[in-house]
């Protein structure tokens, strides 16, 4: 399976609606468009034959390849060293300002910085994750490729007063994509601008080309440049919110949990989910993180998308609300296997849609009240519809806390009794209880003060195994779950609580592996799925946080540092490490970014202020 590069072989470029990953040897192996859950016209990532793909690379083998971005922007620029030149590819997309569109750019800029190369570039686009066939049309300033209503137009980039003939380009159906090469020298630009439903083809030139990029970095620097934080790991901190922020559909202001789908969270296994879409616990805990950073705007937009959930109510199954939704707010998400796709080494099914959308997880009324309650701290308050709303949520809350759910894991095992679970709707009605108390609003605080009371005093009697000496998974298990480690971190227990710091000697023991956290042991508790996994990052960045709440700053800080070393080439994570640190599960994941922005500002201001000074992302004032 050497034709399928590793997860975190990758770069992420996007334009607020839509994104695409370009692997280290030049490869745009995954676009969906026009938006993240779109259809994909690259998904080679997913199946090398079927897939399509875009490869810009020397027209020779012997060159080596290194990544980067350009500092404080979503420019990724791909290095081709030979002995004959250095070569580079920028990749980005124009930032797309203003609602929703069909129409997206994707620049593939080639540059030579020293010496001279020929450069070999083959588009072989496959629309509908491969089902849909499609025309081809060359042009002389480039060609479209059309399927149906759907449209890909090639832009060449080519000097005023040229055609792609006149620059040395003869391009050459190659099967259903088409093949051309191209040699530069020193100081020479290139490339094409690839758009979708963008009309006939038409020649950009290198001066046009540049304005692109230099407005799209103007772009990226104005907005991180943004960012309060001034503290240790700034640029690791810095990377993570520009990806969340490539991660988020800016018409809307929903962030998608990854922008890819079916990557694995074992070779060869089942657990391949499709992740491109908003969860209300990751758009939650991303509040979380960007009210960290400064960054109330889009906390404020995400807050406008989850009230909307809220005074729609359109859960059934689920409750009031849905687990997730598509990022424009519908709810369609029905789930199927592609059944041609290979899968990314041969990982299958490759699933779309996600099938838990209905399931009932009790948990995401606690992190949407959290949210709500800490976006008011920053001033973002809740209108009187939507405060109406909620407090719908909580009386339903109030009759339905009580009863087995699946889990913030999705567990396809069946309903428990889970710990988080009951923790987190304790969590719902306290932040409930603070926010009419302090803006004064009308609810029926002595109901929901006596019900958050009855959550508390039930997970102390049965979530609290007293054998182990440790808070567990469900009522009727001794085995642990890394959720729990949200505990301290919002408030449901004191981090220096003797219950607490032996449920955290516990973890030590049963989750933690070199300072890497597994989610909980599918093997003690069975899942309803095949296989294992590899370590969950958010965990290990929550872990962080627990760490030096309990006083261990040093450990925290340990645990903190050589989690860096598990990022990729630039900074971004998955959603899983594997046993020899390798990067498992879709990709970028928006749960680890976020984690680790919460994690760098509460660790940073403890190792200034002490332990137990966390400046509250997450947690209760």
């Amino acid at each position: 399976m050497a034709r399928y590069p590793n997860i975190g072989d990758h770069g992420l470029i996007g334009d607020l609606q839509t994104a695409a990953l370009v692997s280290t040897d030049g490869t745009l192996d995954w676009f969906c468009c026009p938006r993240f859950d779109s259809p994909s016209v690259f998904a080679s990532l997913l199946d090398a034959v079927r897939g399509g793909f875009f490869q810009i690379a020397p027209d020779r083998d012997d060159y080596v390849t290194r990544q980067l971005y350009l500092p404080d922007t979503a420019i990724l620029v791909t290095r081709f060293m030979t002995p004959d030149g250095v070569g580079e590819v920028h990749d980005f997309m124009p930032a797309v300002k203003g609602g929703a569109t069909g129409r997206h750019r994707l620049v593939r800029n080639i540059r030579v910085v020293r010496g001279v190369m020929r450069f070999a570039l083959e588009l072989q686009p496959r629309f509908d994750y491969g089902r849909k066939p499609h025309k081809l049309e060359i042009s002389e300033h480039g060609a479209m490729f059309a399927a149906d209503d759907a449209e890909l137009t090639v832009h060449g980039i080519t000097p005023e007063g040229t055609s792609i003939k006149d620059a040395g380009i003869t391009p050459e159906r190659r099967g259903d994509g088409v093949r051309w090469t191209r040699t530069l020298r020193e100081g020479q630009i290139g490339g094409v601008v690839l758009e979708w439903m963008g009309g006939a083809p038409g020649r950009v030139t290198p001066e046009q080309a540049q304005r692109l990029a230099d407005d799209t970095a103007q772009f990226w620097r104005d907005w991180v440049g943004r960012s309060t934080y001034r503290g240790r790991w700034r640029e690791m901190v810095d990377r993570s919110a520009i990806t969340l922020k490539l991660l988020t559909y800016a018409p809307t202001g929903a962030p998608v949990a990854a922008p890819t789908t079916a990557l694995p969270e074992q070779v060869g296994g089942e657990r391949n989910w499709d992740y491109r879409y908003t969860w209300i616990r990751d758009g939650s805990f991303s509040i979380y993180a960007l009210l960290g950073l400064g960054f109330v705007e889009e906390a404020a937009a995400f807050g406008g998308w989850l009230r909307d959930r809220v005074q729609e109510q359109a859960g059934d199954a689920s409750g009031p609300l849905k687990i997730m939704y598509r990022v424009d707010g519908t709810s369609d998400l029905v789930e199927e296997s592609l059944d041609h796709f290979e899968g990314w080494r041969g990982s299958r099914p490759v699933r779309i849609g996600n099938g838990a959308a209905d399931q009932l997880q009790l948990d995401i009324y606690g992190e949407a009240a959290d949210a709500m309650y800490l976006a008011d701290q920053q001033g973002v308050q809740v209108a009187h519809q939507g405060w109406q709303a909620a407090t719908e949520l909580i009386d339903w809350l109030c009759e339905h806390w009580d009863q087995p759910d699946e889990g913030i894991w999705e567990t396809r095992g069946g309903r428990k009794n889970f710990t988080y679970g009951r923790f987190q709707a304790w969590v719902a009605l306290d932040r409930a209880i603070r926010l009419a108390a302090a803006r004064g609003r009308p609810a029926n605080i002595v109901r929901w003060t006596t019900v958050r009371d009855q959550v508390y005093a039930q997970i102390m009697e049965r979530g609290w195994n007293a054998k182990i000496g440790a808070f567990t998974q469900h009522y009727d298990t001794e085995v642990l779950d890394s959720s729990l480690l949200m505990m301290p971190l919002q408030g449901f227990i004191a981090p220096r609580d003797p219950m607490w710091l032996s449920t955290l000697a516990a973890m030590d023991r049963e989750l933690v592996s070199d300072s890497l956290v597994y989610r909980y042991n599918p093997a003690a508790s069975p899942d309803g799925l095949r296989g294992d996994e590899g370590t969950f990052s958010l965990c290990t960045f929550w872990y962080v946080d627990a760490l030096a709440r309990s006083g261990r700053l040093d450990e925290a800080r340990l645990v903190f540092e050589k989690m860096h070393t598990y990022a990729n080439h630039l900074g971004l994570y998955s959603e899983e490490i594997g046993s020899t640190g390798e990067q498992l599960g879709n990709f970028p994941q928006a749960f680890s970014h976020l984690s680790l922005i919460s994690a760098a500002v509460n660790l940073d201001h403890m190792l200034d202020h002490g332990a137990g000074s966390a400046r509250g992302v997450p947690t209760a004032r």
